[in-house]
């Protein structure tokens, strides 16, 4: 039996936004808060995401809005003003729409190692809790997924939400499918619950953050006549590290080939060579490493190498910085790595 939960200011909706990338669970875990909400504590709820069409690693965001039992939700707009946000990776916080709209009262949740702060909390409000759990450590002990171990500290942040119906909609979800990750995930939802920490004063600004609209160069009052584009993108400024999920691949240059195997299957071509002189004095192709500013840890250089020089590794802050072989040196993006000048 069902029962009446009361939501922090009843005159309006509760709303959450869950900021990701593909394949860290983001969908599964609005789609849980918001059923358990729906079945199981007699609340209205509402939940959709958005996300484009590109594989694995592409941004995703996730909106859950909630409500009391007498009171319908009439939008489906994506959630702008959110009173928590949940944020699943540590390197998307160095983008503004990440924490845009962020209520100056509200929560921030996101997944990161113990130790330095990202520089992109400085934004928020001063007046903003901020709560830091190591999901990808969590669920990577527990053979669990991420979304599993924040809903758990979404639920002991927000006292509203009543925890066994959280873990009984959690569970329903994935028995009928997957049976082997009931346990797996109850474990991982405890302890996300459990294994939190209060970063304080880390906010600089007042008031809420305004919301992120994003106005586009060229339309069509101002785009050049034949819809020339003068300033075509460039993939070579793209950074593709936040589409990582824990993990990378990570080069021993002693047991290394050279084989090439790995350049054949990257998609994103994040694999540094050069022309060097071998012991006899002829010209050869060697690998030097990995341009991380490019790879989105797909793992394909990994499963391909014979000699096993490229390894799977979980990645840990700053490592990818350290061993960053920069692809495009001259590039005023470029910086780090064992090759930088």
């Amino acid at each position: 039996m069902t029962r009446a939960i009361a939501l922090p200011g009843d005159s309006k909706l509760f709303e959450i936004r869950f900021e990701s990338i593909g394949g860290l669970g983001a969908h599964a875990a609005g789609q849980i808060v918001a059923s358990a909400a729906v079945l199981r504590m007699s609340l209205n709820g509402s939940h959709f995401s958005s996300y484009g069409s590109e594989k694995k690693g592409s941004v995703v965001r996730s909106f859950v809005r909630l409500s009391p039992a007498g009171r319908a939700i009439r939008t489906s707009a994506p959630i702008e003003t959110p009173d928590v946000i949940v944020v699943f990776h540590s390197g998307l916080l160095a983008h503004p729409a990440t924490l845009a709209g962020m209520r100056a009262n509200g929560t921030l949740i996101y997944s990161g190692h113990p130790g330095e702060v990202p520089d992109g909390l400085s934004r928020l409000p001063s007046e903003t809790k901020v709560i830091r759990v190591d999901a990808q450590t969590i669920a990577a002990e527990e053979r669990s997924r991420p979304n599993a171990v924040l809903i758990g500290t979404l639920t002991a942040a927000l006292p509203f939400l009543d925890r066994q119906a959280m873990l009984a909609t959690l569970e329903a979800t994935f028995a009928g499918r997957h049976q082997e990750a009931v346990a797996a995930n109850e474990r991982a939802f405890l302890r996300g619950a459990a294994e939190t920490e209060i970063i304080e004063k880390v906010g600089r600004a007042s008031g809420d953050l305004p919301v992120l609209i994003a106005n586009p160069a060229w339309g069509y009052e101002t785009a050049p006549i034949g819809g020339v584009l003068p300033t075509p993108g460039n993939t070579a400024h793209n950074d593709l590290s936040t589409s990582r999920t824990g993990w990378m691949p990570v080069l021993d240059d002693d047991k290394c080939i050279h084989c090439g195997m790995c350049d054949m299957v990257c998609p994103d071509l994040c694999l540094v060579w050069s022309t060097q002189t071998d012991e006899e004095g002829k010209p050869t192709v060697v690998l030097d490493g990995v341009d991380y500013q490019y790879c989105k840890g797909c793992m394909r250089c990994v499963e391909t190498c014979a000699t096993e020089a490229m390894t799977r590794q979980a990645e840990t802050p700053g490592l990818a910085d350290r061993l960053r072989v920069p692809l495009y040196p001259d590039l005023s993006a470029a910086g780090g790595g064992k090759h930088a000048n």
